[in-house]
Formats: C-alpha cells, sequence, structure tokens
C-alpha cells in the first residue's frame, strides 16, 4: 500500500486546513473562538469548485457524481432579501434572527426562526471574501472547506448526521448562508470536560449512534476524515449526530485510498502518521491571523491550539491509506475517550503524540470488562488490514449487550 502513488481522486477536493466554524456551532451551546487547529496539510489539489463572475469559487448547484440520499433536496436559494419583520428583528428571506449562538473566525452561526412555519434554524453566516483571501493551500483557499461541506451534505440524510436545509448564495451579496437543523444539547467534548468520563451503559447508546452514522457514510464511500469528541453533537433527547465534514471525502467507488492526512493529532491512524516530515507554516497562519510567539499543546482534545499563534507542523504527505480504515481508528481513539476520559495516545508535542500511536501498546487498566477490551484492541488495531470492519463492530458482543445490534439498514432515496 505504501508504494502506491496514484490514488484516484476523490470526487470532492481537497484543503488543508480544518474548517473551525464546524457544524459544532449549529447547537444552541457557544462555540469557542476560532483555533485555526489541525493546519496538516499535503499542499496538492483534487480539482477545482466553478468560478464566478469574479472568479472567485461558488458553491455547486447540482450534486457531486454521487448516491445522492435526499428525500427533500436541499434549497438552493440564488437571491439574499434583507428586510425587518413586523417585532423589529432582523430578517434574511424569510428568516427572522432571534440571537447569535457563537461566533468564529470564519463567520457566526445565528438562530434564525422560519417566519412561515416558526421552525427555528442555526444559519451559518460566511462572508466569502474573507475567506477567499484566507489561502491554505498554493491553489485554494478557507472558502474551499466550506464548499466541500455543502457538496456532501447536500447528498446525505441520516438521523445520526447534521441536516443540512438550504443554501443562500447570492453572487450579488458577500455572504453566504448554510441553514442547518437546530440541535438543541451539547458536543460531546462538553460533555467530557463536565463529567471527565461517561458510564458504560451511556456510552454504548452514544457509540451506537456515532456506528450507525458511519456505516451509512462509509456505504455511500464517504469518509468523514475527523471523527472526535468535539465533531459529535448529542441532543437533548439523547441521540448522537456526526458533524463537520470539512475533512470529507467523497469517492465514486469503492476505492477510498487518500493522500491527505485526517484532521486532529491524537485521533490519526498509525499508518497516516510515521516519518512525517516538518513544514513549517507560519506564513499560512499569520495569512488567516494567528501570528503570535509560540504555539499551545491542547490535551483535551489532541490537537494544536493555534488561537496564541504556533511554529511548525508535520505531515507525511508520500503516504497512501484507506480512508475508511483510518476512520474506524478515530472512532475507536473516541470511544476510549468517552470511556476512559482521556486519549490512549497523547504527548505534550505533535511528533511525539505520532510516535506514540506508531509504537507505544494500547493502555488497557486490568479491571476493563473483557469485551470492551476486544472490542478496543480490533478498533485500535496498528495494523489496517487486520482493523476491525464495521460491519463486525456493529455486531460486536459489547455493542449488542444492550439494545441489540447497530440498526445498519437505514432506507435512503438512492437505493
Amino acid at each position: 500500500m505504501t508504494n502506491q502513488r496514484n490514488p484516484k481522486r476523490p470526487v470532492l477536493p481537497m484543503t488543508c486546513a480544518s474548517n473551525q466554524f464546524s457544524q459544532e456551532c449549529a447547537s444552541n451551546i457557544g462555540c469557542p473562538q476560532d483555533d485555526a487547529e489541525n493546519i496538516f496539510y499535503h499542499n496538492f489539489s483534487y480539482g477545482d469548485f466553478p468560478v464566478d463572475k469574479n472568479g472567485q469559487q461558488s458553491i455547486p448547484y447540482s450534486p457531486r457524481k454521487a448516491q445522492n440520499c435526499k428525500k427533500i433536496p436541499v434549497t438552493v436559494t440564488t437571491f439574499v432579501r434583507h428586510t425587518k419583520h413586523s417585532n423589529g428583528r432582523k430578517k434574511i428571506n424569510e428568516y427572522v434572527k432571534e440571537r447569535k449562538i457563537s461566533h468564529g473566525s470564519y463567520g457566526k452561526v445565528v438562530l434564525y426562526r422560519n417566519s412561515n412555519s416558526g421552525t427555528p434554524y442555526a444559519i451559518k453566516v460566511i462572508c466569502k471574501s474573507r475567506l477567499h483571501k484566507f489561502r491554505v493551500t498554493g491553489s485554494e483557499t478557507a472558502m474551499t472547506d466550506v464548499l466541500r461541506e455543502v457538496s456532501i451534505l447536500k447528498t446525505l440524510e441520516h438521523p445520526n448526521i447534521i441536516n443540512l436545509v438550504e443554501v443562500i448564495d447570492d453572487q450579488k451579496s458577500d455572504y453566504l448562508y448554510m441553514v442547518l437543523e437546530y440541535v438543541e444539547g451539547s458536543t460531546m467534548s462538553k460533555i467530557l470536560e463536565t463529567k471527565e468520563r461517561i458510564d458504560e451503559t451511556t456510552a454504548r447508546r452514544y457509540f451506537k449512534d456515532v456506528i450507525a452514522g458511519l456505516i451509512f457514510l462509509h456505504q455511500h464511500n464517504i469518509v468523514h476524515g475527523d471523527i472526535k469528541p468535539e465533531n459529535l453533537l448529542v441532543t437533548t433527547s439523547g441521540r448522537v449526530k456526526i458533524v463537520d465534514f470539512s475533512f470529507g471525502h467523497a469517492f465514486e467507488d469503492d476505492n477510498d485510498e487518500l493522500w491527505r492526512c485526517p484532521g486532529t493529532p491524537a485521533f490519526t491512524a498509525p499508518e497516516c502518521c510515521s516519518d512525517r516530515k516538518h513544514v513549517h507554516i507560519l506564513q499560512i497562519l499569520s495569512s488567516v491571523g494567528f501570528w503570535n510567539s509560540e504555539a499551545r499543546w491542547c490535551r483535551e482534545f489532541g490537537m494544536y491550539n493555534y488561537k496564541n499563534g504556533c511554529e511548525d507542523s508535520w505531515i507525511k504527505p508520500d503516504t497512501v491509506y484507506h480512508g475508511k480504515a483510518a476512520d474506524i481508528w478515530a472512532v475507536g481513539v473516541t470511544l476510549y475517550s468517552i470511556v476512559f476520559g482521556f486519549c490512549p495516545f497523547l504527548a505534550d508535542s505533535v511528533p511525539d503524540t505520532f510516535d506514540k500511536i506508531v509504537n507505544s501498546p494500547l493502555p488497557l487498566p486490568e479491571e476493563i470488562d473483557s469485551e470492551l477490551k476486544d472490542l478496543l484492541q480490533g478498533l485500535l488495531c496498528k495494523d489496517p488490514m487486520q482493523r476491525i470492519t464495521l460491519d463486525d463492530v456493529a455486531e460486536h458482543p459489547w455493542v449488542v449487550k444492550e439494545g441489540g445490534p447497530v440498526p445498519t439498514n437505514f432506507l435512503c432515496s438512492c437505493r
């Protein structure tokens, strides 16, 4: 696998920067300021989105060449009408502003309510010109992250995946609006911050939701690329939804080979992080406004926090790996974090963390449940060819112990 140099192109282009203005912000909780984390990239373009008359990338209005599972297609609106509601609040088309949910360097998320139906929505307000200025590779800008998310979410509908309802993109306006379902709840990472660890029964229920959503993605040849507690929304009813597809890749077929490394160091599979090469990225961080003195290592989520600037990052540009197997590893790290309250492989620097991932044995307490131990060892098998499959995970004894196997027969309109 490592000798291959020409994996098939994903249907969607790839970029280097994690989209910090992620769907975590679509919940009703506060979202931290954009930290420009996860700048681990390969300077390689997999194609371009269409450009408008000003030479800027724009939303492709026809879905990508892949299965489209939307029962109700995402509405693409090409005009923006700014008015005021009778109550004096600002109004965008039929959406009336209620309050700001959160703000990041990519834009803000605002709670709006449809004036006709009364339904609340979380709307991402994205300044296109600002993101077009953020150069994340030689040929791509931060706006590509947004476009890729839109292109993937336009084709997906599943109870364990965040739902995109409408995209408002008026070329005469400098703002793009992503209308997302409004989720009352919290991210898994916020829950772990308050509880440190989650009881095994609840962890099992959360885990089954994640697996159901991930199986659906993989069945449709989509790799998420950044599964972690921060990208899992837990609703007030206890349902988990996968969010933030800025590292996602969509493929024409089952060939999921990739060059680009996944998003967050502590959740990166060993086949992606050995022998990484050093890359200087001060210029990139300066361009997005995160230029200060030094980087701060974020132990909670195993990633660089670039709020205070940084000096270096690491990549492995010549390694080919399988995206689905890397997703499974990340799910294993996520389950470990949910059950034990911390990541299994974490050090004080990115290179040391990669070294632990590749070379250190999986740390497990002696009193761990034997079935949970077997599952974690399968998910966190360092050899991707021997790693447990999602189908086997769905029927694993620890998973089916309460509530039966993971439901994998979700019917969608593409079948």
